[in-house]
């Protein structure tokens, strides 16, 4: 039983990874996560940088 729960699931891992590679090789969504890391970068360099915000760890 385990075994076939298993196999189910690593399945639905190797399709999900399938699905996330296939929509990350289309060039809008490159754009879209490229602008995504670009904020989060900024937000982190002015919490770094403002001396008013506290560090937060």
């Amino acid at each position: 039983m385990s075994f076939i729960r298993s196999a189910i699931r690593s399945g639905l891992a190797l399709k999900a990874a399938r699905l996330i590679q296939r929509e990350m090789s289309k060039p809008e969504n490159q754009r879209k996560a490229k602008e995504l890391l670009g904020k989060v970068a900024q937000r982190r360099r002015s919490a770094v940088t403002d001396p008013r915000r506290p560090h937060q760890r």
